[in-house]
């Protein structure tokens, strides 16, 4: 048993799959992102990025890209891959990070070429439309009730359509509304151990509903709009280096437009 622990934890997968949103621009239709989120000590594995080179769009991390005790040398590497990818990366902060060596992290990360988020927006054009991604960072004091407000949107950008990158999906419980279509996050790692008819062992309900996977979340929003977030499994494990039934995952997901498919 504690073989095939270890064997789930330094699982490599990818997982691809489609993220249809009703308000994505035409030009949006097939754009790609590859979403890692909590490597901690993990190596990421260049033979399986290396195909992905030319063929995302966009690199999002979101949080915990290392912790405390690991080496800056990996967390260097692993930036470096992403970097080669050739499409434009975007980073949030997670808890572990900020247990690390912060300004140092932080440094890694710049030093890359990535784009650290820190509670603001960028905006992404493609073919003349554009979208807005929003970093959101983890409190670095006060605990999980001490985010900040989502920064505002500039009035020209209003209506566009607008991605949140969140390291902890708890965020969301600390929100009366979202003004967004789209939340990718990590930070429960599925669990991390999940056993037979016990499951896994979260300290708050809320992510008893919301533990890993995609979700449509009602009361967010523009009701019209419904709001979809995916909740990442991780790439690497807190604590131990063990998985039981929530395997380690990344993600390329692909952007759809409402019209081009049939629900």
């Amino acid at each position: 048993m504690g073989i095939i622990m270890v064997a789930a934890a330094f699982k490599k997968r990818i997982i691809a799959e489609e993220i249809v949103l009703d308000r994505l621009p035409a030009a949006f239709d097939g754009f790609r992102i590859l979403f890692i989120t909590d490597i901690h000590r993990r190596r990421l594995p260049a033979a399986m990025l290396a195909p992905l080179r030319g063929k995302v769009d966009a690199v999002f991390l979101g949080g915990d890209l290392t912790e405390k005790g690991s080496p800056a040398e990996r967390l260097a590497d692993n930036m470096k891959l992403t970097a080669s990818l050739e499409a434009p990366v975007y980073a949030v902060h997670g808890n572990h990070d900020y247990r690390a060596n912060i300004s140092l992290v932080d440094n890694i990360i710049r030093g890359s070429g990535a784009r650290l988020l820190l509670d603001e927006n960028v905006t992404i054009g493609r073919s003349g439309s554009k979208v807005i991604l929003t970093g959101v960072d983890f409190p670095r004091t006060g605990g999980k009730k001490a985010y900040s407000a989502l920064p505002p949107v500039a009035a020209g950008d209003s209506e566009l359509l607008r991605i949140i990158l969140v390291h902890d999906p708890l965020w969301l419980s600390r929100q009366q509304e979202v003004p967004a279509d789209l939340i990718l996050a990590g930070h429960t790692h599925g669990g991390q151990v999940v056993l037979p008819f016990i499951g896994s062992r979260h300290g708050d309900d809320f992510y008893r509903h919301y533990n890993a996977g995609r979700y449509e979340i009602p009361g967010y929003g523009n009701s019209a709009h419904p709001l979809k977030m995916l909740i990442s499994r991780g790439f690497g494990t807190a604590h131990l280096p063990l998985r039981w039934g929530s395997p380690a995952e990344m993600h390329v997901l692909t952007l759809r437009c409402m019209q081009d498919q049939h629900l």
